[in-house]
């Protein structure tokens, strides 16, 4: 049979009839526990199918028993994980278990409610919206009661009578959230050091083996894609792992590499640099000068002379 195609739910109002919920109190923004959805005796979700929403969806879960993937890393989610799902993403995992004590919640917020705010184009630039669901921030009991405590500001806010201030004071505390979920990112970058440092080994080992193939003038110089996709990891990620611990995107890396293989090549070979250029992947010598020099401030040719 073949696959099912994944459910759009476009409105929020939509999410709440689908998950058997009473109607939401704001049709831009919904706050929903855990517990009531499991309380749900009419829920036609299935996330095992796949879900795309026309809406901002960011969770706290505790109590999911079921292991997800975390880079190349097994998890037991136990402790609570906090993620953000952007709008048009595409949502799938294991669904809930019995043996699941599922708590905590999830905010819903439809890009609507963000118009004519600074918000609106700010939100576009947080990094951990691009990330897959795989790669959750892990929370400290501390950092789930400052995210807790602005979550019931938010419910509080939209419970209560809508007047001139409400949307202000709603985005306000949503602003907040996102702030201190991107410090906590960086905590985690640090905190999980370990395994940070394990993908900068596989990295390096994979940069070198690639640029020592025979075969690098066929293939070309590796993308940004090829790395991530290799390391089992998405780009965006990568990319704020990278800029944590080495201050390097991994373009800069890649090409890092590169220039090291072509000093290499220009002080141990008597190779043209036409001929370098080629064996590094470069279809057009004039393209391998302009990286080299931009990276070294010296030509190809300068640096053999500065070298021998």
């Amino acid at each position: 049979m073949p696959a099912k195609k994944p459910m759009r739910i476009k409105t929020i109002t939509e999410a709440h009839q689908l998950s058997g919920l009473p109607k939401p109190d704001h049709p831009l923004i919904s706050i929903v526990d855990y517990t009531d959805l499991q309380s749900s005796t009419n829920n036609s979700v299935d996330i095992n199918q796949g879900l795309l929403l026309d809406f901002y969806y960011i969770t706290l879960k505790k109590g999911f028993k079921n292991k997800l993937y975390y880079g190349q890393q097994t998890y037991d989610f136990d402790e609570g994980m906090l993620y953000f799902v952007a709008p048009n993403q595409l949502i799938r995992g294991a669904g809930a278990s019995p043996e699941d004590d599922l708590s905590g919640w999830i905010l819903l917020v439809h890009p609507d409610l963000l118009w004519g705010t600074s918000l609106a184009n700010k939100i576009k630039n947080y990094e951990f919206f691009k990330y897959s669901i795989n790669e959750a921030l892990f929370l400290s009991d501390k950092e789930k009661t400052i995210i807790n405590d602005i979550i019931q500001h938010i419910k509080i806010e939209y419970h209560s009578n809508i007047d001139n201030f409400s949307q202000d004071i709603i985005i306000s505390h949503i602003e907040t959230l996102l702030t201190y979920a991107e410090r906590f990112y960086q905590r985690q970058f640090i905190t999980r050091k370990i395994n940070n440092h394990q993908i900068l080994v596989r990295l390096e080992k994979l940069l070198s083996d690639y640029f020592n193939d025979d075969d690098l003038s066929t293939k070309g110089l590796p993308t940004v894609q090829y790395i991530s996709t290799s390391l089992h990891i998405s780009q965006s990620y990568l990319r704020g792992l990278l800029k944590s611990l080495t201050g390097q995107t991994t373009q800069q890396l890649i090409h890092e590499k590169l220039i090291n293989k072509a000093k290499e090549r220009l002080s141990t070979t008597d190779l043209s640099v036409s001929e370098i250029a080629y064996e590094l992947g470069f279809e057009h010598s004039q393209s391998f000068n302009k990286l080299f020099k931009a990276k070294t401030n010296q030509s190809p040719l300068e640096f053999r002379a500065s070298f021998n």
